[in-house]
């Protein structure tokens, strides 16, 4: 698996868009397609379920060298043994936790933090985010009602950050070579690549924009 300051493209198995496809299916194509990441985005399914699909999920990306991310399932992670979590800022802050420890007590699972504001991504990294997502940065059905912290955001992100932190939301290839001259390096894509008619392919696309643009630079 990568160090996580080599990861450049986060792609997703969310539940919301398999459109009937197996998960693992999907895995494999996304791995095939050259992403860095996968998450495990099962929303409002029953944590025995989602821990069933992680079980599965997990060797597709570890035989690929990708690292699995599961959502919102800190617990899951650390059973499982996959290498990162997702948490966003209802799950992590609102729920009262302050630092990592208070959801991987373990240690041995890398931590991913949403934010949606400069005050958000401080917060992350005080308290112990191996990196933290920057969004949504366009409006997206995959945060339906959320209000876009545009590229304002991934600007700052770009002059403050020095941990590895992902542009996500709404980040397609009309809106991709944007984010990437905001400062952005690294993105997280989920309604593009799912709803491609080839997963392997566009994730390949994506890869190469990223280099393409960056090049220009």
């Amino acid at each position: 698996m990568k160090p996580l300051d080599q990861c450049f493209l986060y792609t997703f198995v969310d539940t919301a868009y398999l459109n009937g496809r197996d998960p693992s299916d999907v895995a494999r194509a996304l791995c095939d397609g050259g992403s860095d990441l996968v998450q495990l985005r099962a929303k409002g399914l029953s944590t025995v379920e989602v821990r069933r699909l992680a079980e599965a999920l997990l060797p597709i990306t570890d035989r690929a060298g990708v690292g699995l991310v599961i959502n919102d399932h800190p617990g899951i992670a650390e059973e499982v043994g996959a290498p990162f979590c997702h948490v966003g800022q209802e799950d992590f802050f609102d729920a009262g936790h302050t630092c990592r420890a208070d959801v991987l007590p373990g240690g041995s699972v890398q931590l991913g933090l949403s934010s949606h504001a400069p005050a958000q991504a401080e917060q992350a990294v005080r308290a112990g985010a191996d990196y933290v997502a920057i969004g949504p940065v366009y409006a997206t059905p995959t945060k339906p009602g959320v209000r876009p912290v545009t590229l304002d955001y991934v600007r700052w992100a770009a002059g403050n950050l020095a941990l590895p932190w992902f542009a996500i939301g709404g980040i397609n290839l009309q809106t991709v070579d944007a984010v990437i001259e905001g400062g952005a390096r690294r993105i997280c894509v989920v309604s593009a690549i799912l709803n491609a008619p080839d997963i392997a392919m566009a994730c390949q696309t994506f890869r190469e924009r990223l280099s393409s643009v960056r090049n220009k630079l």
